[in-house]
């Protein structure tokens, strides 16, 4: 298990391969939390692959970006049932607090079939395009910063929608 997974407070956090494993506990003992670390090691034996983490956690932009504050979702980002598979980090820039979500897909072909799904869903005309950029609307989500490129779709929620010059920094970072 790569120690860089524990959060403290009694929260271990990992990957192992193709796994992201959570084990946490309330009690502050240390007989209890010596016992869930070592629960940790023992299911980190157990799963097959490397503790590296995720490459994709590695493209968020540091600049502003909360220590430790990752995450992974397995479904329905943003509330929608077609946004799958997302890393997600949260960041801080001066009063601004907003959210990146990183989705990599099998193909090109995939991240267009999932750009189409959700301008469909708000009701806005589909595109063929490789790459490309969008300024969205998404009702609870409100304005939502929409990036696409190769296999991975990059999306920023929690700006204001005259904010793009941000959004589009920190979105040409990641789609280099």
């Amino acid at each position: 298990m790569d120690h860089r997974g524990t959060i403290p407070g009694g929260a271990i956090n990992f990957f192992k391969g193709n796994y992201y494993v959570k084990i946490r506990t309330y009690s502050k003992k240390d007989k209890t939390l010596q016992s869930a670390q070592t629960l940790a090691q023992q299911v980190a034996n157990m799963l097959p692959g490397d503790a590296s983490m995720p490459q994709a956690l590695s493209e968020f932009p540091s600049r502003g970006k909360k220590l430790n504050d990752e995450t992974y979702i397995n479904e329905s980002v943003l509330g929608h049932n077609f946004l799958n598979n997302a890393f997600k980090a949260n960041y801080e820039s001066g009063s601004d607090k907003f959210s990146i979500f990183i989705l990599e897909k099998s193909s090109q072909k995939e991240v267009i079939q999932t750009v189409n799904a959700y301008l469909e869903a708000l009701k806005m005309d589909g595109t063929d395009e490789d790459n490309g950029k969008m300024i969205l609307n998404d009702g609870y989500n409100e304005t939502i910063f929409l990036s696409w490129k190769g296999n991975r779709i990059v999306l920023i929620s929690g700006l204001l929608a005259d904010q793009s010059d941000v959004a589009d920094r920190y979105t040409s970072e990641i789609l280099k």
